[in-house]
């Protein structure tokens, strides 16, 4: 499969900062290219990747079958909020996941119950315009902050023809 990974992610997977041997888990994982630029990082740690689509998984598995072979990686289709990965992560990471901005509870639940105590998590959106990126600016460490998460920083990037955003938090 041969198709150019999008900005976002580049973006995000340096902002990640992947140690060899750490355990992360992106939620909303499509069609994988974040994984696969993870894996590339990896030696002892492992990437756990859920979406809920069926296509999306397929397609992921489809795209890392050597690092899921080597054991590097796992792809699987769960929904966040149920999600049973027998593990608590590094890292946890999600990008363009509408759960976290539209104050889902059991979104966040599942965030806290999966990332380790010393771990942080990643929310990234590429929204559509400078305005509703200003607003997610605002918001989103409130919606986090009042689910008990501590918001320790917070990103801008300019793409070719959008905008990032990056909230990193940690419990």
């Amino acid at each position: 499969m041969t198709s150019r990974v999008p900005e976002r992610l580049q973006w995000t997977v340096g902002l990640l900062d992947v140690r060899p041997s750490e355990h992360l888990l992106e939620i909303g994982c499509g069609a994988g290219h974040g994984v696969a630029l993870i894996c590339a990082r990896l030696t002892r740690g492992t990437i756990t990747a859920i979406d809920r689509s069926a296509v999306m998984v397929d397609r992921a598995r489809r795209r890392n079958a050597g690092c899921v072979a080597a054991g590097r990686a796992r792809i699987e289709r769960q929904e966040l909020a149920a999600a049973a990965l027998g593990r608590r992560f590094d890292k946890v990471f999600a990008v363009n996941v509408n759960a976290f901005w539209t104050t889902s509870e059991p979104s966040f639940a599942a965030l806290k119950r999966l990332l380790e105590t010393q771990g942080r998590a990643f929310l990234v959106y590429e929204p559509p315009g400078v305005a509703r990126l200003a607003n997610l600016r605002r918001t989103l460490p409130a919606q986090l902050e009042a689910h008990g998460f501590h918001v320790t920083a917070v990103a801008t990037e300019r793409f070719r023809s959008s905008h990032g955003l990056c909230i990193t938090a940690s419990v």
